[in-house]
């Protein structure tokens, strides 16, 4: 038997009045994973401890089976495993987005967050811009890292684990209240804006009709991350397919193979054929036992607010991804077992994440139920199937 986990980040949702109260789940045309829900158990699950703070880190810990509660020590640390950063037991991580502020003839702290990824940024123009920041601000205190498109890092010898604003949760509002406390960090993040907002890229970005990146923003600080090995745990050989940093770092400290895809971005334009394929070979001529495909688009279509595009970014996760990963696996006759799920919500009314439950599709390629439901969140509500402590959903997968 091999076992697949199929993630769609962020692609659970509330019910939409222009969608006539579907939600983007609802309203997508998925036919792959309604044929699949006919002969699957659906349900919910929470991925998110109480009191946490939802993001892609916890849950999609969760989901590989690890206790947030237990196994959590921050998102920059985990997306540092993934860069090749090696830190020391006294290092803090920061998540280093470079984001894009208005420009108003107002003081930096009087500016307004426009985008929390600078239209996407692709990765070689990023890092050209993180090189300019690293001239001007790097020293013996501070490192700066590229990371993946928008996402960077900044390691602070003898930091502090500080709390500190999420850009994506404050998109639209005037920064002054929620810049960090920290005079260095607060410092950095405006010297940062006066070598970006006219650098020559950011110039030729803006005549583009492109977001500028113009400006560093710190969040998601903590500690070096701990996490007891995948196989070990399970006595399953793991890989991992995602695009970003933060996924691949928790492959990295998991001990999981770490499949890079060409093509793959993180975008509503990844590759996500070749996704599909990567984890059919790793399963099927590496002899690996688990693969965990994730998918970024749903959660930064989301957070854009962009209902017609998470529409469009579910459907090609049901026709791009899940019906080739079928497809594929059905020509080779091996048994296998597919978990399908978002990490958690992140709806288009409020454009980030939420603590609400996800449904979730089991589907086992030798079972012969046969159920007469669609697989979204409101059906998946309706089976009466809850796991209320969603790190033991992946036991469901591996029929513990």
């Amino acid at each position: 038997m091999k076992y697949i986990v199929v993630l769609g980040d962020g692609m659970a949702d509330e019910p939409i009045i222009s969608l006539d109260n579907k939600t983007p789940l609802m309203a997508a045309a998925t036919p792959q994973m309604d044929l699949l829900a006919r002969k699957s158990e659906l349900g919910i699950a929470y991925t998110i401890p109480e009191g946490m703070k939802p993001g892609s880190d916890t849950a999609n810990l969760a989901v590989l089976g690890y206790n947030p509660r237990i196994y959590y020590s921050g998102r920059s640390p985990l997306e540092a495993l993934s860069i090749g950063v090696d830190m020391k037991s006294t290092d803090i991580a920061l998540r280093c987005n470079i984001v894009t502020l208005t420009e108003e003839d107002k003081p930096y702290e009087e500016q307004t967050i426009l985008d929390h990824s600078s239209g996407e940024i692709v990765t070689e123009d990023a890092a050209v811009l993180i090189e300019a920041i690293k001239k001007e601000l790097e020293n013996d205190i501070y490192k700066f890292y590229v990371g993946t498109s928008y996402r960077h890092l900044t390691i602070w010898d003898k930091g502090e684990v500080l709390e500190l604003a999420q850009p994506h949760d404050i998109l639209g509002k005037v920064i002054s209240e929620y810049l960090p406390q920290d005079a260095a960090l607060r410092d950095m993040m405006k010297k940062s804006y006066d070598i970006l907002k006219n650098h020559p890229l950011n110039e030729k970005r803006q005549a583009n009709g492109l977001n500028k990146a113009n400006s560093l923003w710190f969040w998601g600080a903590g500690t070096r991350p701990v996490l007891t090995s995948f196989e070990e745990k399970n006595h399953l050989k793991g890989a991992m397919i995602s695009a970003v940093d933060l996924l691949k770092g928790i492959a990295v400290g998991a001990g999981m193979k770490v499949i890079e895809v060409p093509g793959a971005n993180g975008t509503l334009h990844t590759n996500y054929e070749g996704k599909a394929k990567a984890a059919v070979k790793v399963l099927v001529e590496e002899d690996y036992d688990f693969v965990y495909i994730h998918v970024e688009a749903p959660d930064e279509m989301g957070h854009q607010g962009n209902i017609k595009n998470k529409i469009q970014s579910i459907e090609y996760l049901d026709q791009r991804v899940i019906k080739v990963v079928v497809e594929e696996m059905e020509k080779t006759g091996v048994d296998y077992r597919m978990l399908i799920m978002p990490d958690h919500p992140t709806p288009i009314r409020c454009r980030t994440h939420t603590s609400d439950p996800v449904p979730y599709l089991l589907y086992d390629s030798t079972a012969e139920q046969n159920h007469d439901w669609h697989y979204n969140e409101a059906e998946a509500k309706l089976t009466g199937i809850v796991v209320e402590e969603g790190y033991k959903v992946i036991d469901r997968l591996f029929e513990r």
